[in-house]
C-alpha cells in the first residue's frame, strides 16, 4: 500500500537537504502515516484506514461519516 492519507490525500513531498555549507541533496518529507481501526456507527462496521495525524484531527473533528465522504467526493478514499 502507498504511503498515502486516504482522508486528506497527503503523500511525500521531495526537498532539499542543506549542509553548513550550503551544499544541496534531495530528500523526502515523509507523511506521518500510521493504520487505525474506527467503528463505523452509521454502516455498523469497523474500518481500517491508512491516514495522517492531520486526517485523525479532521475526524475527530467532522466526525468519521462525514469525513469519509469529503474524502470519497475529492478521491483520497480507494472504495
Amino acid at each position: 500500500m502507498s504511503k498515502i492519507c486516504q482522508i486528506t490525500g497527503k503523500k511525500a513531498m521531495v526537498g532539499n537537504n542543506v549542509s553548513h555549507s550550503k551544499r544541496r541533496t534531495k530528500r523526502k518529507f515523509e507523511v506521518n502515516l500510521f493504520t487505525k481501526k474506527f467503528y463505523w456507527v452509521e454502516q455498523d462496521c469497523w474500518v481500517s484506514l491508512n491516514i495522517s495525524a492531520a486526517g485523525l484531527r479532521t475526524i475527530n473533528k467532522l466526525g468519521l461519516d462525514a469525513a469519509i465522504k469529503m474524502a470519497a467526493e475529492k478521491g483520497y478514499l480507494n472504495a
